[in-house]
């Protein structure tokens, strides 16, 4: 790699660790820390490597800024792996590995799971080395050797302990085998021996839902069904895709069907995860970064692509695509500006809630929470109360986090892992509540909630001179066992 591609790469990283270092924990990357703090074979919504990676960390309480350097350095891995998935596929193109990394530097999305660490960010990782394991394979002339099959396990099983739709990469990299190999590679008994690694590496997962109901299983198979499966779910979805990630890295598409038709088969690591995540979006469920594992794997072809064009149509051809670049570039810079100062100066003024007519600000989730946190410790302790609780399962993952270890109740009428790490508050129990301004709920009191609550302390977030958030702490006591939460209605 070009010594100024490794420096802009490292600079890369250090913003991210800058970032890191200035902004809180958000919802998902709370809640995936949090499993660090809960040791198990795995968890109601994920496997368990996200938590056991950050395990160590998390036993030495380190602080935010310190956990935060390992999605830097899993997403400096993943770029670094696309490059020399790209000298694989195409070694005579000197330059196409640049190009490759440019693309993904230029990629908004990416920027957000190297700074925050979420199942996808291990997945994209462990998806690329499997990539550049693949495009070797594919292109020896010799049958994969034992340890590269044993190493393939390995990675499938990283990769199954990271994510549950690893699934979708292990069944591109058959198919691309396959593809490449023939039936006859079936035949090999290290393709078995890898196969069988593989398994044993997830089988804490499936040990941990044996005991707990399977309830894993269920849950993802009602998250990834949706509602009713509509068209216009899918335009959306797909609309998000090229927004999150930029059109440039859809460049790639051309460059698939440049490549030799022996290479070609790679591109299912990129087709196998998108069309099935595209189609599950249209019953509404579907997140951008789910995707993530698919368009890295998508950027080595961008970078061919680029390469070729550069070659074979002029430098105005490429020039015309950096100018689009340009643009996605200063997207990124857009999204870290507003990350860090917290949407501001774009959601200035009162901090959103029901008593302002300022919609809520989607970048005041990762400011503040800190600040909350210990101020319900010290608020519990003065009041002898031993739990905090939040009105919405969104809500408890930073407070979680932050006002460790007090226990966390969700009072809804919903089952999640913190129902598996805390219950539910028992009836005439008495708790800590905390309500925030962006997310605003009614105190809930009477048939449905508590005796009473009082309120202890109200505290105003600010960033940049603006206030983004408030926090409501109360002490509540006999509480009804019957929850019915209730946002507070928006005033005109």
């Amino acid at each position: 790699m070009p010594g100024q591609l490794q420096a802009l790469l490292a600079l890369a990283f250090v913003l991210h660790a800058i970032l890191g270092a200035l902004m809180g924990l958000s919802v998902d990357e709370a809640h995936y820390a949090l499993y660090a703090a809960h040791p198990a074979l795995s968890y109601f919504d994920h496997p368990p490597l996200v938590g056991w990676v950050q395990w160590p960390l998390v036993v030495l309480n380190a602080p935010d800024a310190l956990l935060r350097l390992l999605p830097g350095a899993l997403w400096l891995g993943t770029v670094v792996l696309a490059y020399r998935v790209t000298r694989v596929l195409e070694p005579a193109f000197v330059q196409a590995g640049c190009w490759t990394v440019m693309a993904l530097l230029l990629a908004p999305l990416l920027h957000v799971l190297g700074i925050g660490l979420l199942p996808d960010t291990l997945l994209m990782f462990w998806g690329a080395a499997l990539m550049l394991l693949t495009s070797v394979m594919v292109q020896s002339k010799d049958a994969p050797r034992p340890l590269q099959l044993l190493l393939m396990g390995l990675l499938l099983g990283l990769a199954g302990l990271s994510k549950y739709t690893a699934i979708f990469t292990a069944l591109a990299l058959a198919l691309c085998l396959l593809r490449a190999r023939g039936p006859g590679l079936l035949r090999d008994p290290w393709l078995w021996v890898a196969a069988l690694l593989a398994i044993f590496m997830v089988s804490p997962v499936a040990f941990w839902n044996a005991r707990n109901h399977w309830i894993s299983f269920s849950y993802q198979a009602k998250h990834g069904t949706g509602n009713v499966w509509e068209w216009a779910n899918v335009l959306r979805y797909a609309l998000i895709q090229c927004v999150a990630y930029g059109p440039l890295l859809a460049l790639g598409l051309l460059g698939v069907f440049q490549s030799p038709r022996a290479v070609r088969g790679l591109a299912l690591f990129f087709a196998v995860p998108l069309l099935v995540l595209l189609y599950l979006s249209g019953g509404g469920t579907g997140l951008p970064h789910w995707t993530a594992p698919a368009w890295v794997a998508l950027a080595p072809f961008t970078g061919i692509a680029l390469e070729r064009g550069w070659r074979t149509r002029g430098r105005w051809w490429v020039v015309a695509w950096s100018a689009l670049g340009l643009l996605q570039g200063l997207a990124c810079l857009t999204l870290a500006a507003l990350m860090l100062s917290g949407g501001m100066p774009f959601w200035a003024g009162r901090a959103a809630s029901a008593e302002s007519p300022n919609p809520p600000n989607p970048f005041a989730d990762l400011h503040g929470w800190d600040i909350a946190g210990a101020r319900a410790l010290e608020l519990a302790k003065r009041a002898g109360l031993s739990s905090v609780s939040v009105q919405n399962w969104t809500l408890a993952s930073r407070i979680g986090w932050y006002a460790r270890p007090l226990p966390v109740h969700v009072l809804e009428d919903r089952f999640d892992q913190f129902d598996l790490w805390s219950g539910k508050l028992e009836a005439g129990g008495s708790t800590l509540l905390v309500d925030w301004s962006q997310q605003p709920y009614v105190t809930p009191a009477g048939d449905h909630g508590f005796k009473v609550c009082t309120l202890l302390d109200h505290v105003t977030v600010h960033r940049l001179g603006y206030a983004l958030a408030d926090f409501d702490f109360y002490a509540c006591t006999g509480w009804s066992g019957d929850p019915k939460p209730a946002l507070k209605p928006a005033k005109p």
